[in-house]
């Protein structure tokens, strides 16, 4: 080390000893002067020696840090080179990349871009057939729940409603006092059975059955009304045409009446009210007609306590889904007066009679002409089918015979001058009743032959069908 660098170290030694002799001459001097020279000695050798080991650990404290520098150079030299070594492979990994990416596209025809695309679209394509793969389990999943789930409504709304069935047929039997009243029903040369059944549109039918007439029609109200007519013909004991046409008037009324009743009796089981007089009609028209040997008025009953239950199961409007279900069949009532089929009529019938939207939308959809938007409307469907369906409720032969005579009706009833048809002996004969102001004898051979024409160009049928056209002029005046 040279001597320069520890310049600091003597002028503080010296430094140290001119205070020390400065402090010692200040002293008061002892009476002996041999043992304070001693003393003094003694003193400046320990300082001396404190110093000196002072100077060699100030010596060794700067080697280390020289050493330290030295090492800490060295590192930030190595930094350097790592640093300049990183950036260079870096710089080699872009031009490896950018060399990879053109062999790239030259091997596959792609741009980059392109490429990325490519990749997008297949993760995509990817992502949406698992999502498939999933929706389509959970689809399953859910089908099998809502099944279940329908299944124990089904099954617990049927189990508390226990409807009874029986399928009407079309022939009423009339009891009779004694066969004598047999012939007094026919009539001198049968003008009195004559009048009756063209007054109600009804076979009456006599043959070897003691004491009893049957009445043959497929009209429920028409063959009601022949059954009441026939049993004040009965009472009275009188029977020629005159008196048939005054009982038969009676018995209209009676029965006008009757159907206003059968249509309140249907609204008061229901639970469905209030509802308008013009429906209270159509709806008590319904239990004389049939469906499929079924009577429409107590399946509409029945199923205005299935679609409650239902609802009830499934938080639906209640009201709503009795409504629907109680009028969702009333367009048959009128059927064979307005074109259409009878669930599009039975909705315009209740939009005119003040029925909300939602029981008319659900009436119009319960055999999915219209299709449906509600919940009510679904459960209209449903309890539909569910009522037709139970054992023993309908017959396809009864419904399809009924059919029958009905198109042979409307076939006849399309010819002009025509008032009344009436389709008798198991639709073997149709009595066409024709406005004798309008017709005269040649047009009605006319139109006899027409309806003939028709009938064999538009239906399929066993045997023969005979048409009977009747034009009849009645004067009537009165004596006052």
């Amino acid at each position: 080390m040279e001597i320069g660098a520890l310049w600091p170290f003597g002028r503080h030694r010296r430094a140290r000893a001119e205070q020390d002799e400065a402090v010692a001459a200040a002293r008061p001097q002892p009476p002996e002067d041999g043992e304070v020279d001693r003393g003094v000695a003694e003193e400046l050798a320990a300082r001396r020696g404190e110093i000196a080991r002072m100077e060699e650990q100030a010596l060794r404290e700067s080697e280390s840090l020289k050493v330290r520098a030295s090492d800490l150079e060295r590192r930030a030299r190595a930094l350097e080179d790592r640093e300049r070594n990183v950036e260079q492979q870096a710089e080699e990994l872009k031009r490896a990349k950018r060399v990879q990416r053109r062999e790239l596209e030259q091997i596959s025809s792609l741009s980059a871009a392109q490429a990325k695309q490519l990749l997008i679209k297949e993760v995509d394509e990817e992502a949406r057939h698992q999502a498939g793969l999933n929706l389509r389990r959970i689809e399953e999943q859910t089908r099998q729940e809502a099944e279940r789930r329908a299944r124990s409504i089904l099954a617990v709304a049927m189990q508390r409603l226990a409807a009874t069935h029986a399928s009407e047929t079309t022939t009423r039997l009339v009891e009779l006092p004694n066969d004598e009243m047999k012939g007094r029903i026919i009539g001198r040369d049968g003008r009195n059975i004559r009048a009756l059944e063209s007054l109600t549109g009804v076979d009456f039918i006599i043959d070897e059955t003691p004491s009893a007439v049957v009445l043959s029609s497929f009209d429920g109200v028409r063959r009601e009304v022949a059954r009441l007519t026939l049993e004040k013909l009965i009472a009275d004991g009188r029977i020629h045409p005159a008196l048939c046409e005054e009982m038969h008037e009676q018995a209209k009324a009676e029965v006008e009446t009757m159907i206003a009743e059968e249509g309140e009796r249907a609204v008061l089981e229901a639970n469905v009210h209030p509802l308008d007089p013009e429906l209270l009609a159509l709806l008590g028209q319904l239990r004389y007609r049939t469906s499929y040997g079924q009577n429409v008025l107590d399946h509409l009953v029945e199923c205005a306590h299935l679609a409650g239950l239902l609802a009830e199961e499934l938080g639906a409007s209640v009201e709503t889904a009795r409504r629907g279900a109680l009028l969702h069949d009333i367009g048959k009532a009128v059927t064979h007066e307005v074109e259409g089929s009878h669930a599009l009529v039975g909705g315009k019938l209740a939009r005119r009679y003040g029925e909300d939207e939602a029981v008319a939308h659900a009436m119009e959809a319960h055999h999915g002409e219209v299709e449906p938007r509600t919940v009510e409307a679904v459960i209209v469907q449903t309890v539909d089918a569910v009522s037709g369906a139970r054992p023993g409720a309908r017959g396809e032969a009864l419904e399809q015979y009924v059919t029958r005579l009905r198109d042979l009706e409307e076939i006849a009833s399309r010819q002009s001058g025509v008032h009344k048809v009436f389709a008798m002996r198991a639709g073997r004969e149709i009595r066409v009743m024709v406005d004798p102001g309008e017709v005269d004898d040649d047009s009605a051979a006319l139109i006899s032959h027409e309806i003939a024409s028709a009938i064999e160009k538009e239906m399929e049928y066993p045997g023969r069908i005979k048409i009977t056209v009747i034009r009849e002029s009645r004067s009537t005046s009165y004596a006052g």
